[in-house]
């Protein structure tokens, strides 16, 4: 599910460090060291083990950014808004994300600027990049984008190819979407050994700090090791944890409701090699549904429920956490590994979980650095 965490947050937090384009490295450590004593007293109360502390890159570990484009006196550029004061920034570097996206930044505006139809009534710029090195540039406008735009943009391409880029860029104006060749990257992360190969879709929800989530996947996969049965999974958006996890168990059943992500999972499935994982494109409130009984499915079609014996269950929730007849559903299984971006609505669920489960393992992953934010993950054994 999508979990987008606002940079604007990190400018009200570091006003003054992101106008000046220089982040507090120098007290990352002092930070992180906060994060992790705010989550040890949150957990306190379910009695969990040592946290294990899982820090981030401390510059360039941002994967995707998205930038308001500024016009003034004939020249035009990046800024982002503080959401309190509504004051603008202008950013023409930005440590926080990804090498990649800093060389494309500076780049692709000066290539913009030589063709008017290119940086005309455009107000917005989103940048997702990857490890691999391949980045897509999704440039948004308040205007019809007609045949001259299409062959100005197919121009910029390769003019930034030529430059090293292996990049994808896609026009976006109201009801349009225009895409010079496709709308994805292909991404290689190196978790415990082997590389997975994940297609990240535009506009579709990806992990934003792929060092740490490469941590994430390894630590999930070390929770479940020699574990027995099959693993049901809610919320594996483009199968980012049930394709590394598949390997821990008998077979995997997974639910997803956005479609991009369901395609770019199914991908994702055959070009890893993965044959015991099924993907249902069915929200985790309709999967309880199902599962109990109280509605049918022609999308369950073809699927025997009966033939999984699903012993583990994995929940990646929304900010909110999981509803209350989810965690219904989630206490029925001996483990359960879950990951939260919100720590009080973990701790929300875990009021109900701890009644039948134990915290065996928990983990702190900064996915944020120098934010209040915080990524956890806990893995529960029935007690």
């Amino acid at each position: 599910m999508p979990k987008r965490f606002k940079l604007d947050k990190i400018i009200n937090i570091y006003r003054s460090n992101i106008i000046s384009m220089q982040l507090p490295i120098s007290r990352y450590s002092e930070l992180l060291q906060k994060k992790y004593e705010k989550l040890t007293a949150l957990l306190r109360p379910f009695n969990a083990p040592e946290i294990q502390v899982f820090a981030s890159p401390p510059s360039h570990y941002r994967m995707r950014a998205e930038f308001r484009i500024w016009h003034e006196q004939g020249d035009f550029y990046h800024i982002m808004f503080d959401q309190t004061t509504k004051q603008r920034y202008r950013i023409d570097e930005f440590p926080i994300a990804g090498e990649l996206i800093n060389r494309m930044m500076k780049s692709l505006l000066a290539l913009l600027k030589e063709q008017e139809v290119l940086h005309q009534k455009l107000f917005q710029i989103d940048y997702l990049s990857t490890l691999s090195n391949q980045i897509i540039v999704s440039l948004l406008y308040h205007k019809p984008l007609l045949d001259e735009w299409q062959q100005a943009a197919r121009n910029l391409k390769e003019k930034l190819t030529a430059l090293g880029f292996d990049l994808q860029i896609i026009g976006r104006a109201s009801k349009q979407k225009i895409c010079l060749e496709r709308d994805y990257a292909d991404e290689i992360l190196s978790v415990a050994g082997r590389n997975y190969v994940y297609r990240q879709v535009e506009n579709s929800f990806t992990q934003p700090n792929a060092a740490v989530n490469c941590k994430m996947l390894e630590w999930a996969i070390d929770c479940t090791k020699n574990s027995e049965g099959d693993l049901l999974e809610l919320y594996c958006g483009n199968g980012n944890f049930s394709i590394a996890l598949a390997q821990n168990f008998r077979k995997v059943l997974a639910t997803e409701i956005a479609k991009p992500s369901v395609a770019a999972a199914q991908f994702n499935i055959t070009k890893n090699g993965v044959e015991n994982l099924q993907i249902i494109r069915m929200s985790a409130e309709e999967f309880t549904q199902a599962i109990k009984g109280v509605r049918e499915f022609n999308r369950l079609k073809g699927i025997d429920l009966k033939s999984y014996e699903c012993n583990t269950i994995f929940v990646d929730p929304p900010r909110a956490g999981l509803d209350s007849e989810t965690v219904k559903l989630v206490r029925n299984y001996d483990r359960i590994l879950y990951i939260s971006c919100n720590p009080h609505t973990l701790c929300d669920n875990l009021v109900e979980l701890s009644k039948t489960h134990r915290i065996e393992r928990a983990a702190l992953f900064d996915q944020f650095p120098y934010t209040d934010h915080m990524e956890s993950g806990v893995w529960l054994i029935r007690k």
